[in-house]
């Protein structure tokens, strides 16, 4: 089976089963400065999985946009992607075990046709100390649906629970938590590796078994006294990879193998002259390159452009991991030419473009941006090559007088600590400056590097890049601590605030102004726009006086349900994440027939711009990035 295929049965599937469809949060989460990106489908539904009621009623599923940055160095391998559609359904204090399990199960096995001999299910074992029950309810669900005994294994938290804080025994006072019951398809084919275990099982990292889904019973709620008791309401938060599916449903545990990686993939061997499989390198760096550049499609289709800092610095990463590695793979060329991105970003857009749209839309701009970002990255090889050789020529002659009769495979400058110093602070890639080494040593008078030696130095460099992810992870995790982004009354105001600030730069620049990210605390409001020159005075000025002016109106705020066709009629603006449901909700700044601005939006708001106390203000308008302008701006 196509994505598009597995996705259009999934969706259809639970609609008919009273699921309301829910359109894609955007990939850059809007106002919540707590994470980066959405990494699951129940990321923008936590406040709905903690009692707030959602506007689409008590069933909903939809597939959402994922990027998951902390798999970047996963990549490589037959499973592992940063970007991926999350395929999920939900039952919010609605349906609980018996029919989530089933159905999951009728769906892999009637609408996907998943042999039921090849399905493995695990369950929680339970924790006598902290009192949690062994999950046999799931089990025997399960049996009842026709698996069999021995394709049903129970593991402990770390592998069959869920909440925010993990392991129920790290998880704080009021927090929710579940045990749940992941699925996982067996390939046959895959023999078992012996150096993952004597035996194989469905948690083995082989490669033989592949999760493809995930039920979470959220149904536990941590108690002041750490026990814990039941929630009011019992949620479901199912999880299945799309692209996971796809690879099961073709019997073939490669996922860059599906169809949304086949065009890309046979002209990235037209172009190289290399095969996809011929060897592991190879095979390792196509997928680099596949995962890396989609990911990098969707994250700036969402208006993120490469930077240094926070969203624009993983996207960053990913298109320079894949410069490098398709300059890697390239046929010899004699004028020295590199290899250019742009060409992957049009098949993609070809490959998605019917279900997600907006690609179409930003193409062009993406491209160039890419471009450009090629353009920066050669200059900074070029930069880094120059470094390196100024290391040399303070190391060599200072080594030569202090040891002058020493033999000159100890004067090796190059170590773990000025691999990574090179590759942190000019961006140069580790392999690239051990080839740049090779081709500059013998004008110092320096030997060959010993495979000994270069293992040693990436010996050194591994560690220094570990201790400095668990770095980022630890600011990662912080950052995320919180979990529901704030919506104070201040942070409300600012969300109305920031709706008005868009239309009026829309009056003030032009119609071609769109949103391209925004960040809204209780402090200020911050929005990311589409346009490519610097404001002027008299410009900023203007929008002041057009939000004020609105303020000053107390006009009605009023959020209306209606037929997404509708809602495009009325020229509602909205976020990228074409698959939107047939109802939508739109909020209006006045009455429908008469607004001053209409956005597709799930709140929350102001009942009326008189509740915006204060006078607006713009602090500051300045470059994001390639096209796009950016605004910080209060109530005073």
């Amino acid at each position: 089976m196509t994505v598009d295929e597995v996705r259009s049965k999934y969706l259809a599937f639970f609609k008919a089963r009273g699921h309301a469809i829910i359109p894609s949060a955007p990939i850059v989460p809007e106002n919540d400065p707590t994470t980066l990106f959405t990494s699951s489908g129940m990321q923008p539904l936590v406040p709905y999985l903690l009692g707030t009621s959602h506007p689409e009623g008590a069933r909903l599923v939809n597939s959402q946009l994922s990027f998951r940055a902390g798999d970047i160095e996963e990549v490589g391998d037959n499973r592992h992607t940063t970007f991926f559609e999350m395929l999920g359904n939900w039952s919010l204090g609605d349906y609980f075990k018996r029919e989530q399990l089933s159905w999951v199960y009728e769906f892999l096995t009637e609408e996907l046709k998943l042999p039921k001999e090849r399905l493995w299910v695990t369950c929680f074992e339970g924790d006598d100390k902290l009192g949690l029950p062994k999950d046999t309810e799931s089990a025997e669900i399960w049996k009842k649906i026709g698996m069999p005994d021995d394709h049903i294994l129970f593991y402990d938290a770390k592998k069959n629970w869920w909440s925010r804080s993990g392991t129920p025994d790290k998880m704080p006072t009021g927090e929710p938590g579940g045990p749940d019951s992941e699925i996982f398809y067996e390939f046959t084919s895959v023999e078992h590796n012996p150096s993952f275990g004597e035996t194989c099982h469905p948690n083995c990292d082989c490669g033989r078994f592949m999760e493809i889904g995930n039920s979470v019973f959220m149904e536990y709620l941590k108690q002041a006294d750490g026990s814990f008791g039941k929630l009011p309401k019992q949620n479901v938060d199912f999880g299945g990879g799309l692209e996971r599916f796809t690879a099961a449903t073709n019997d073939n545990p490669d996922i860059f193998q599906i169809d949304a990686f086949d065009w890309t993939r046979t002209n990235l061997e037209r172009i190289t002259g290399k095969k996809y499989g011929e060897d592991e390198i190879t095979t390792r760096i196509f997928r680099v390159i596949l995962d890396h550049v989609r990911a990098a499609l969707f994250i700036m289709a969402s208006g993120v452009r490469p930077s240094n800092s926070e969203q624009g610095y993983i996207l960053r990463r990913l298109l320079r991991r894949s410069m490098l590695r398709i300059n890697t793979l390239k046929r010899e060329v004699s004028d020295g030419s590199f290899l250019s991105l742009g060409w992957i970003i049009e098949s993609f857009v070809k490959v998605y473009g019917e279900q997600y749209p907006r690609l179409k839309d930003v193409e062009k701009d993406i491209q160039n941006s890419v471009i450009e970002e090629e353009n920066k990255f050669y200059l900074t090889i070029g930069h880094g090559t120059r470094e390196l050789e100024r290391e040399l020529e303070k190391f060599v002659p200072r080594v030569r007088e202090i040891t002058p009769n020493k033999p000159i495979e100890v004067l090796q400058p190059l170590t773990g600590e000025v691999l990574f110093r090179l590759y942190s602070t000019f961006g140069f890639p580790a392999e690239l400056i051990l080839e740049e080494f090779e081709r500059v040593r013998s004008k110092y008078g320096l030997v060959s590097l010993s495979s000994d030696r270069k293992e040693r130095i990436l010996q050194e460099f591994s560690v220094l890049m570990k201790k400095h992810k668990e770095q980022s992870s630890i600011g990662a995790a912080q950052k995320f601590a919180g979990g529901l982004a704030d919506q104070s009354e201040q942070t409300v105001k600012y969300h109305t605030a920031h709706h008005l600030l868009l239309k009026a730069l829309q009056m003030v620049l032009g119609p071609d102004v769109h949103q391209r990210g925004s960040n809204i605390t209780s402090e200020r409001l911050r929005i990311d726009f589409s346009y490519g020159t610097k404001m002027t005075d008299e410009q900023k000025a203007d929008v002041e006086k057009i939000v004020n002016e609105k303020i000053a109106e107390r006009l009605p705020v009023i959020r209306t349900d209606m037929k997404k066709e509708e809602a495009e009629k009325l020229g509602a603006e909205h976020e990228f994440g074409a698959t939107y449901p047939d109802i939508v909700s739109v909020y209006s700044v006045g009455p429908l027939d008469n607004a001053f601005s209409i956005e597709f939006c799930g709140g929350p708001h102001v009942a009326n711009t008189s509740e915006l106390v204060g006078t607006f203000k713009i602090l500051k308008e300045e470059a994001s990035s390639a096209g796009v302008r950016r605004i910080k701006a209060v109530l005073q």
